[in-house]
């Protein structure tokens, strides 16, 4: 009986050994073993030759890298939850099946997010700043020294109640904080009394009235710049601002203004808008207090890298198998 020929499966970024071993198991599987993230000339050769393209969300799949993919590349298999980086519009011009990796990082970035909902307040890298740059020369504890704020009874304005929106607001709720969220679409009752949340379908009228906003809602065209500069100075000059979304979603340079400017206390950052840069004017309110940045690591958790890599085997497996992979991307759905 002849053995079925494996699917050649080009992977552009360093991925787990248990993933990329099961990979190699499974598929004739290219892997990228210095994690050197790959140019554009070749992403063009490995498109032009192999049957699944496996990126990750600093590739750039765009639809002219896209239309000079050879008649073989069928799917697009994504190792991330977004797809904004990828035309799936054009993918699916072309023919070819885009999938991503849903519902696996979850209570990581629930996770990240409420510690930086925490961190922002209570002055946490601030503090641990003291201990380090001063070696170790804190004069001890003072009554008035480094206050920061309570988040108990606050007002938490979530903008995008999916599933991590929903899993913040859980923690959140655990912590004091009363529940309000902005949303396309309202979420299911039982939802809402459980988490005794407020609905606003106005974003304005929502952020003049929390103390903490937090985004997680999806990158979209619709959703650049979302929190516009306008938005931005409707918020109180008490509230914070938590981002573990993606950085578009925020600009950047109204932010960046308006934490200078004191119209907002605090910023806790996780993604940025032109990353891995991050503006020198982000680093030195990091500098003063302002804000707490962190490298794009919320879902960064071992377990969560094998559960998305166990996804990306699944909707390979499944295509060639000759079935409709558990998470194709439908072109109009990003």
């Amino acid at each position: 009986m002849t053995q079925k020929k494996k699917p050649k499966v080009y992977i552009t970024r360093r991925l787990p050994e248990v993933v990329e071993t099961r990979m190699r198991e499974l598929f004739d599987a290219e892997l990228n073993i210095d994690d050197t993230p790959r140019s554009q000339p070749e992403l063009v050769a490995a498109v032009k030759s192999a049957d699944v393209l496996v990126p990750t969300l600093t590739d750039r799949i765009d639809a002219a890298l896209i239309e000079q993919a050879g008649p073989q590349l069928k799917l697009i298999a994504c190792f991330s939850n977004g797809v904004d980086n990828v035309d799936v519009e054009a993918a699916a011009r072309k023919g070819i099946t885009v999938t991503n990796t849903p519902n696996v990082l979850t209570e990581d970035t629930a996770d990240m997010t409420m510690a930086l909902m925490l961190a922002v307040p209570r002055r946490l890298a601030e503090g641990a700043r003291i201990l380090t740059d001063r070696k170790g020369e804190w004069a001890g504890w003072s009554p008035t020294w480094m206050l920061g704020r309570r988040i108990s009874g606050k007002r938490l304005g979530i903008v995008g109640m999916g599933r991590i929106g929903t899993a913040v607001a859980k923690r959140a709720k655990a912590f004091g904080l009363s529940i309000h969220y902005h949303n396309r679409n309202r979420v299911h009752p039982d939802t809402e009394d459980a988490l005794e949340a407020t609905y606003w379908d106005s974003l304005d009228q929502m952020l003049a009235r929390v103390d903490i906003v937090s985004v997680n809602c999806p990158s979209t065209p619709a959703t650049f710049h979302l929190l516009s500069a306008r938005r931005l100075e409707l918020m109180q000059p008490t509230s914070y601002i938590v981002n573990t979304a993606r950085g578009g979603i925020i600009d950047q340079t109204a932010l960046i203004k308006c934490l200078r400017e004191g119209r907002i206390a605090g910023a806790g950052l996780d993604v940025f808008e032109h990353e891995p840069a991050v503006d020198p004017k982000l680093l030195k309110l990091a500098s003063e207090g302002k804000v707490v940045l962190l490298p794009h690591m919320s879902s960064a958790t071992i377990e969560g890298r094998i559960d998305m890599g166990e996804k990306v085997v699944i909707n390979i497996r499944t295509f060639f198998d000759g079935h409709r992979p558990p998470d194709r991307v439908l072109p109009g759905r990003v």
